[in-house]
């Protein structure tokens, strides 16, 4: 690798270990073996390679949230069943020790010390929306739409990250993706029910 991979590699060692707050430029140096002015050069600041380390290490980790390919093949894109798979497949991931997630949680509270972090992050966001997309509704990013990135993807980057704070901070009690369904459904049979009342008030036909 070139000292452009050592850096970010070197720098998704020193998040799982430091975190965001406590990784200097040295610390990733170190691990990377490279030189203080590779930084700046490849990536302009120490937090500018952190954003992008922390970013690539959600890409990598959201790859298992296909469960290897086995969503695809074993439920309709779409469907409860699929909603399910991916879920359990995510909580899976937090359940590992170490899980990479609780680095999420830092940004949100350190935010205001993390200005460059949380920025990168920001630009990010949307790019992440719509490959969640289509990991629920099946495609390819450059299918998903800027709208559909913005409400759905959104939707479930909330769902995610709730699920990431409840995993972080109580384990014992956060739900499974069962729950999470279970709650899906019940969401889904109350908005048909009164789907139904509005249209019969409306003399429609359901």
């Amino acid at each position: 690798m070139g000292h452009r991979e050592d850096l970010l590699e070197g720098a998704k060692r020193c998040l799982l270990e430091k975190g965001f707050a406590r990784t200097t430029a040295r610390d990733v140096v170190r691990e990377s073996g490279t030189n203080l002015a590779s930084i700046g050069y490849h990536y302009g600041s120490k937090d500018a390679l952190l954003a992008q380390a922390y970013v690539a290490m959600v890409e990598e980790v959201s790859d298992t949230f296909e469960g290897g390919g086995a969503v695809g093949s074993d439920s309709d894109p779409g469907s409860v069943e699929r909603f399910r798979e991916v879920w359990a497949n995510a909580v899976e991931t937090m359940r590992a020790p170490g899980s990479m997630w609780r680095l999420s949680m830092e940004v949100l509270a350190m935010g205001d010390q993390l200005p460059e972090v949380r920025e990168h992050l920001a630009r990010a966001q949307r790019e992440a929306a719509r490959g969640i997309v289509t990991l629920f509704m099946g495609g390819r990013d450059e299918e998903i739409t800027d709208a559909a990135a913005d409400t759905l993807g959104r939707f479930y980057l909330t769902l995610l990250l709730g699920l990431v704070a409840q995993w972080t901070f109580d384990p014992d009690t956060a739900p499974d993706a069962e729950a999470l369904t279970e709650g899906l459904r019940q969401v889904m049979e109350v908005a048909m029910d009164q789907g139904g009342v509005a249209a019969k008030d409306r003399g429609g036909i359901v």
